[in-house]
């Protein structure tokens, strides 16, 4: 016997072994469409009996195993049932020649056979026969199931007459010796008349009997000949036979125990209705009720439970008759099936531990010179009964062994899909799924070389399959997951060959369907580059949009009025998916900065970096980064543009690495901070930019408000001097400026140091003049400081907007002008060496007391000046420059922000330094001559480098040379 059938199982003992084969030409859907129906018919009630026959049916049988008939009757072809296409009456004969030679096959053990011919009719299909049924098609064969429940009928008669033969008592007869193939060389010259002898053949002819009650139905009675035959044997010593009894043994004691069978979904028993005998219902329940009353059987019972073996005799049973099995070397396939069927009936008792001593034993037997299918069919079993019994990893071993026999380099056409296939039934077994969701729960689990050993193996197999997008997902997939456990060389090895494999199929993020039906999901690079946290950023102070305060309404605040509710659930989730309180604006580009980590030991180059968002129509403007080595936190900012309004949530990011497409969501990074994903995008604005005609400022005027001017100007001028600053307003937005206000304010100057309250100069939507601004200021404190500061600055800035707002609504792409006159009135006179004059004369100024606040807050920036500077000193001198510093704010609106009530804000910050032109370096009197008038002296000093024209009432003019002193 040299080919084992590793589906072997313990209750089939009791089965008759029926070969179904075609005969000629028959195709092998409708083969397999007719064996179906007749393999339905696989139990039988025996007429006018309570027993049942069970039948087992094979489509390919080696004829070799059928000469162990004598030694185990379930191995012994009973029926043969064959099936064949006949269309024309001239080629019936040769049909049923070919059908005779089939029966020559299996003929010294059959019981029975059958023809089934399809496609012929007409006078010969119409002749009634016993051994042949016609049909006309394989459509039109209702009674196939009716003529299989005859044939086993009649393969019952021939059993019950063997039966009844083989156990009658001929004490006159001499019993024939039974013997095993390889045994019958071994007999010749024997003395057949010893005792030993004697008992040698009526021990086997017991078990051959026991066999017999056995697919019989009668359980009974195999139970009492299996236990005289094991005591005949074991006198004898006769090993191999002796095995075979406790094994039978075992087999009648299993289906005792277990009727639902050992053998699974397939080896299961199905009783079904009327099929269902009484004592095949009630044999685990002695003395059960039927509808009679008690069991008439009940001596039956008590005397079966008494031969049967319990659950643990059957394996200490197995385990010795295994071990006689093994003193043979030609039973090494009796030995392998009987350990299967053992491991099946520990799976049952869940005996782990056991059963797989039984399998370890089943793997060292050593079987003759097995062909690649054979190897592939044994490590295959293997791996099912490991399974079975728990043992996923070593199932898994075994089956990633079938997969590496499927590509064996003897087979001259390898099985890539096979071994393909096979790889992937190990997954579950080494901790491993093709999902990578499900890396990120919790700690690895599995040992984390074997899972890259195999992953490699995938990609492998998937290549020589040629299908190339396999083996991008399997690589993308050991890269994603093993990234921590791959070496640096490792992480460079596996990177050039995902790229070698993306230059001819591009990974993506589409759902890639297996052979035989599963899907792969798609494997984003989260780790390629590791992004820590997520930050949506305003948009820059300039392009903020504000809401107007008149159209405020009551319900503008969503907070709640609580400080604490613990109704509220703080969860990251939550956390992630709240509205941050700034909005974007449509047609504007927005910001999100990332901060990413790149892990790898070289640079990292990532392609296509974007947004992916949800809420609003939103065009992402990818970018292309480079990351250097282990480069830590750098900050990466992507840009896109909401094309609609609503709101908008930042879903996650998409990037190209090593060639293969990426979709990252946030949901899926647990290790990710970020302070909210959701914003709200508010109809469009007109965008305005501003130019002057001044040069740009090194200083950068800071409002108190916190917010910041785009743009900043300087201009130097001498006290008294006006200059134009000419702006230019420019639409450089996708909307209509149609709304303009203009509002200055002066800040804290080195002029003077003392901080007053702030004033701002609001002009409306209409122009008005800086006068009409501070006498608008409201509070008696702030009107004195508006009062001071007027006396101070003057009309430092002036402008008229109507000439501006005469070009409105200003269109994209125009440019409307704004015109604002900046003056320079500073009272420069007021130097502490002049007031020391006039206090050592003895005079006072009437509306200039010495004690005047004035003299307090405008300070010198030197301790004291000469009356006559000298030659070196220059009128610019820094310690005679005072600084004035202002923001012009321009607040705007237009389009469709216009109407939902939102504008814009832009600054300008204004930087003037103001040198003296004209100083009054001393004051005299002359004596009155006259009670109506007196006379005061002046010297004027031209403090410039340019000739002034000093004019005074009565039209006299006094011409100064630069740097020249005029009394």
């Amino acid at each position: 016997m040299s080919v084992p059938d590793y589906m072997q199982c313990a209750e089939d003992h009791q089965t008759l072994l029926v070969v179904v084969q075609p005969v000629g030409i028959v195709s092998e859907e409708n083969f397999f469409k007719i064996y179906k129906r007749i393999s339905s018919v696989s139990q039988i009630s025996v007429r006018d009996s309570q027993r049942v026959l069970y039948i087992r049916y094979r489509h390919h049988y080696p004829p070799e195993n059928n000469e162990w008939g004598d030694f185990q009757t379930h191995r012994k072809v009973v029926g043969l049932i064959t099936i064949t296409d006949c269309f024309s009456a001239k080629d019936w004969p040769q049909t049923f020649e070919k059908f005779h030679v089939q029966k020559e096959i299996y003929g010294s053990t059959l019981y029975d056979s059958r023809l089934f011919v399809f496609g012929l009719q007409g006078e010969i299909a119409e002749q009634p026969r016993t051994d042949v049924a016609f049909y006309p098609n394989y459509e039109d064969c209702q009674t196939v199931e009716k003529r299989i429940e005859d044939f086993v009928e009649s393969l019952f008669i021939v059993l019950e007459s063997k039966r009844l033969d083989r156990a009658t008592d001929k004490s006159g007869d001499k019993i024939p010796l039974l013997c095993v193939p390889f045994e019958k060389k071994d007999f010749v010259g024997l003395d057949t008349d010893s005792r030993h002898y004697k008992k040698r053949c009526q021990g086997r002819m017991r078990k051959h009997v026991g066999d017999l009650c056995l697919q019989a139905g009668m359980l009974q009675d195999s139970l009492v000949h299996y236990h005289m035959s094991v005591e005949l044997l074991r006198s004898v010593n006769d090993f191999l036979w002796l095995g075979a009894a406790l094994e039978g043994l075992c087999s009648a004691s299993v289906i005792y125990h277990y009727p639902g069978g050992t053998g699974g979904k397939t080896g299961a028993r199905r009783f079904q209705g009327s099929s269902l005998p009484a004592e095949a219902a009630n044999r685990h329940r002695p003395g059960a009720l039927t509808s009679n009353g008690i069991n008439p059987d009940t001596s039956a019972e008590i005397g079966r439970a008494k031969n049967c073996l319990s659950p643990e005799d059957i394996i200490d049973k197995y385990k010795e008759a295994i071990s006689y099995y093994s003193k043979y070397k030609s039973a090494g396939v009796i030995e392998l099936e009987a350990c299967v069927k053992a491991v099946r009936v520990l799976a049952i008792q869940k005996r782990s531990m056991e059963a797989s001593e039984f399998l370890q034993n089943a793997v060292y037997i050593n079987l003759r010179q097995l062909s690649e299918e054979e190897k592939i069919q044994r490590y295959s079993i293997l791996s099912e009964l490991y399974e079975l019994i728990g043992f996923h990893r070593k199932s898994a071993f075994f089956k990633r062994v079938a997969a590496m026999q499927c590509v064996a380099p003897s087979i001259s056409e390898p099985g890539w899909r096979a071994c393909y296939k096979l790889l992937l039934e190990t997954l579950p077994g080494y901790s491993l799924s093709l999902d990578p969701k499900d890396f990120s729960k919790g700690t690895h689990r599995g040992w984390a070389a074997v899972q890259m050993r195999l992953l490699h193996e995938l990609v492998y197999a998937s290549r020589r399959m040629g299908n190339p997008a396999l083996s991008v997902r399997h690589l993308s997939f050991l890269l994603q997951t093993m990234l921590d456990f791959l070496s640096d060389q490792e992480k460079k090895d596996v990177t050039q060959s995902l790229e070698n494999y993306t230059c001819k199929c591009p990974g993506t993020m589409e759902l890639l369907t297996l052979p035989g039906g599963p899907t792969l999901p798609p494997v984003p690079f989260t780790k390629l580059p590791i992004v820590r946290r997520v930050k949506l950023l305003n948009l820059p102070a300039s392009l903020r949009p504000r809401k107007m305060k008149s159209l405020l309404g009551p319900n503008v605040s969503t907070k709640s009025p609580f400080i604490y509710s613990p109704i509220i659930a703080h969860n990251c989730g939550e956390e992630r998916n709240k509205k941050i309180d700034f909005q974007w604006v449509q047609g504007d580009v927005c910001e999100v900065q990332l901060m990413v980590y790149n892990p790898m030991p070289f640079e990292l180059r990532v392609e296509n970096m974007g947004l992916l968002t949800s809420g609003v129509e939103f065009e992402s403007l990818p970018a292309a980064l480079s990351l250097p080595a282990e480069s830590g936190l750098y900050p990466v900012t992507l840009v896109g543009v909401p094309q609609t309004t609503g709101t908008i949530t930042v879903n996650g990011y998409h990037t190209m690495v090593f060639g293969v497409f990426s979709d990252c969501l946030l949901d899926n990074l647990p290790g990710v901070k970020t302070s909210g994903s959701t914003v709200e995008v508010i109809p469009a604005l007109p965008r305005l930019q501003i130019s002057t005609s001044l040069p740009r400022s090194a200083h950068s005027l800071q409002p108190s408000s916190g917010d910041e001017t785009s743009t900043n100007v300087s201009v130097q001028l001498y006290n008294g001097e006006t200059q134009q600053l000419v702006i230019k307003l420019e639409n450089i937005g996708m909307e209509p400026l149609e709304k303009l206000e203009v509002t200055s304010k002066i800040l804290t100057t080195k002029a003077n140091p003392c901080s007053p309250p702030e004033c701002t100069c609001l002009s409306g939507w209409l122009p008005v003049s800086m006068d009409w601004v501070v006498m608008q200021t409201v509070g008696t404190a702030r009107g004195d400081w508006a009062e001071f500061q007027e006396k101070l600055y003057g009309d430092f800035l002036s402008w008229n907007l109507e000439e501006t707002l005469a070009q409105f609504p200003l269109q994209p792409g125009k440019v409307a002008t704004f015109v604002v006159n900046i003056k320079v009135k500073l009272d420069f006179s007021c130097q502490e060496n002049l007031l020391q004059d006039l206090s050592d004369d003895g005079i006072s100024v009437s509306g200039f007391p010495l004690c005047s606040p004035f003299r307090q807050v405008v300070r010198p920036r030197v301790e004291s000046k000469p009356v006559n500077p000298p030659e070196g000193s220059k009128p610019g001198d820094p310690s005679h420059v005072k600084t004035l510093e202002a923001i012009l704010n321009f607040k705007y609106s237009g389009g469709p922000g216009h109407v939902e009530g939102y504008y814009r804000n832009l600054s300008l910050g204004l930087h003037v330094e103001a040198e003296p032109s004209v100083f009054f370096t001393r004051v005299s009197t002359l004596p009155a001559t006259s009670t109506r008038q007196c006379h005061l002296l002046l010297d004027v000093f031209n403090s410039t480098e340019h000739e002034l024209t000093v004019s005074a009432r009565g039209n006299e003019e006094l011409i100064l040379h630069a740097g020249e002193c005029q009394r």
